[in-house]
């Protein structure tokens, strides 16, 4: 195993020879400078040192300049001063500007080697663990894309099982096909306009995307009833909020999705069911669904009527503004262009059903 190369400077050449005959007599390897400027150069050279150790006072490069440029150009190697008694105070300030430590003349030769293997020592030590932290960095960024990749797999199996679950609703309920896509859309539209961070956009859309899947509670003989509901029948319809934010609550990833799909029916000025929440009780993704909603109702063939234009869904919104919808949010649907929901329409149904879908189209 190779030693450890020392650089000794000093402008006095005997000194130079007695310290290196000391140093390899220990076994250490020994290079001689004479002066700041002759150790500078030999330190850019690409020599390895494992420690300098320089004289304090030197004519032209004096050590203090020394070992400022030797921080600059090699700071894991230590420096150790040597000087003179009277010049501890100067020593001291060589301290402050990252000296290891220094040696007071004269000095003996187990003063000298106990001083420069702490040095080493203390190089090593530094060494260990900065190896250490990069090893322990390198090993918490290995673990955190594992995680993210391992997330990456839950979310996908996750969106497996939305799918599962809003293909389950269109078999019961075939209004439903294509409707819960076309709102999910437009509500990730008005969301993404509003400058939402997308972690938020993700809950609210699939709060969006599972909004009546309580139907799937709901007898037959109302959800599939041809005419009129009944008052008692209207009230047994009105419970699918609460079946829907029973069944997702109980999923970890869905609760705040769950949230959503429970105020989905409320209205901003508290006439909304089935808890009357008003204003910003209720919650955000579920007041910016009531508007997607309302779009895309008023937008599609019903058996009772055609579709309407989306300029008459965006008078028939606004007119509402305060009442039925936040009025905040009603500001930024309008400023909308309407092109873009004939667009988000057309890219739901060329698109296939994986979910979530992010709009071709920017708002």
């Amino acid at each position: 195993m190779a030693s450890d190369r020392i650089l000794v400077v000093d402008d006095e050449a005997a000194i130079r020879e007695i310290v290196c005959s000391m140093l390899v007599g220990a076994n250490f390897q020994a290079c001689q400078a004479s002066n700041g400027v002759e150790a500078l150069a030999l330190l850019e050279s690409g020599e390895e040192f494992d420690l300098v150790l320089s004289d304090l006072l030197m004519p032209g490069m004096d050590g203090t300049t020394l070992l400022e440029r030797a921080k600059e150009k090699c700071p894991d190697v230590p420096v150790v001063m040597v000087t003179t008694v009277s010049d501890i105070q100067v020593a001291l300030q060589a301290l402050r500007h990252g000296a290891y430590d220094y040696l007071p003349k004269p000095f003996e030769r187990e003063q000298l080697l106990a001083t420069v293997r702490r040095a080493l020592e203390n190089r090593r030590l530094k060494r260990e663990n900065d190896a250490y932290r990069s090893n322990l960095e390198a090993m918490v960024a290995a673990r955190t894309q594992q995680l993210k990749a391992a997330v990456g797999d839950l979310e996908r199996s996750y969106d497996i099982t939305l799918e599962a679950l809003g293909e389950a609703l269109d078999l019961r309920d075939a209004e439903t096909e294509g409707h819960s896509r076309r709102v999910t859309a437009f509500t990730i539209a008005i969301a993404k306009r509003m400058g939402l961070p997308k972690d938020e956009i993700n809950v609210i859309a699939r709060g969006a995307f599972l909004h009546d899947i309580g139907k799937m509670a709901i007898p037959d003989n109302i959800l599939l009833k041809p005419g009129k509901l009944s008052a008692d029948e209207v009230e047994v319809m009105k419970e699918h909020a609460w079946y829907g934010y029973k069944i997702l609550s109980k999923i970890p990833f869905l609760t705040k999705a769950a949230e959503i799909v429970y105020a989905h029916q409320e209205k901003y000025d508290g006439t909304g069911y089935p808890r009357g929440l008003k204003g910003e009780e209720i919650p955000l993704g579920a007041r910016i669904f009531s508007i997607a909603d309302t779009l895309d109702a008023m937008t599609s063939d019903r058996p009772y009527r055609a579709a309407q234009t989306v300029q008459a869904a965006r008078k028939e919104i606004e007119l509402w503004a305060g009442r039925q919808f936040d009025p905040e949010i009603v500001k930024y649907f309008l400023e909308m262009p309407d092109n873009i929901w004939d667009g988000l329409r057309k890219d739901v149904q060329e698109q296939s059903p994986r979910f979530p879908q992010e709009p071709k189209r920017s708002s």
